[in-house]
C-alpha cells in the first residue's frame, strides 16, 4: 500500500536494506542506473520517488519523454526503449552512507546484468559513484572510453535535490548530449 502523504518514520526504517525492483528489458536504449534507491523510493514503490529528485523532470526537459512522468509512471519507460537499475541495490537514507566497498562491490553485479541485458548505453548518474564502482578514479561526465560489451558507458550528475552543483537546466543539457548522442529524439 502506498502511503498517501507519503512514508512515516516506522515506515522508512523498515526500508533500511530494503531492495527495488529495476525497470530493465533486454536491448532498452538507456539503461539509467541510480546510485541505490532511497528510503522513501523504496516505501513508495518507484524510483525518484521522493520529492526534490529532480530525475522525472529531467527526462522531460532533455527530450527522453513527451511529457513529465510521475513515479508511479515508471513502466512506461520501457515503451520508450529506457530503463533503471542501481549501482547498489539496497536502500539507504541517502547515497553517501555507502561506502567504496559497497560501491566497488556493486559494480560487479551491474556489469553482470548489462552484458544480459545488452542496453545501448548504460547511463550512471553519478560520477563519484562511477569512478569508485568501476576504479576510474579521473573518469569526468560524459561519454566513456570503457564499454561492457557492447554497451556503451555514460556518466551524469546525480538529480537528487540534494545535488546542488547542478540546476535543472544544467541536468536537461547534459541529460540532453545523452540523448541526441543515443539518437533518441
Amino acid at each position: 500500500m502506498t502511503p498517501s502523504r507519503g512514508p512515516t518514520r516506522a515506515q522508512l526504517d523498515a526500508a533500511i536494506g530494503r531492495t527495488m525492483p529495476d525497470i530493465i528489458a533486454p536491448g532498452l536504449r538507456v539503461l539509467f542506473c541510480g546510485i541505490n534507491p532511497s528510503l522513501y523510493s523504496v516505501v513508495m514503490g518507484h524510483h525518484f520517488a521522493r520529492p526534490g529528485n529532480r530525475f522525472w523532470p529531467t527526462l522531460h526537459a532533455a527530450g527522453f519523454t513527451p511529457r513529465q512522468l510521475r513515479p508511479d509512471e515508471q513502466a512506461q519507460l520501457l515503451e520508450r526503449g529506457l530503463g533503471i537499475t542501481n549501482v547498489v541495490d539496497h536502500a539507504t537514507a541517502t547515497a553517501d552512507q555507502l561506502d567504496a566497498a559497497e560501491l566497488r562491490d556493486g559494480g560487479k553485479p551491474l556489469e553482470k546484468k548489462v552484458r544480459r541485458y545488452q542496453p545501448r548505453f548504460l547511463a550512471v548518474l553519478g560520477v563519484g559513484a562511477y569512478r569508485t564502482a568501476f576504479a576510474r578514479p579521473k573518469a569526468e561526465l560524459g561519454l566513456q572510453p570503457e564499454t561492457m560489451g557492447d554497451t556503451r558507458l555514460w556518466v551524469l550528475p546525480n538529480p537528487s535535490g540534494l545535488n546542488a552543483h547542478y540546476q535543472l537546466a544544467d541536468l536537461a543539457r547534459l541529460f540532453g548530449e545523452l540523448r541526441r548522442t543515443a539518437d533518441l529524439g
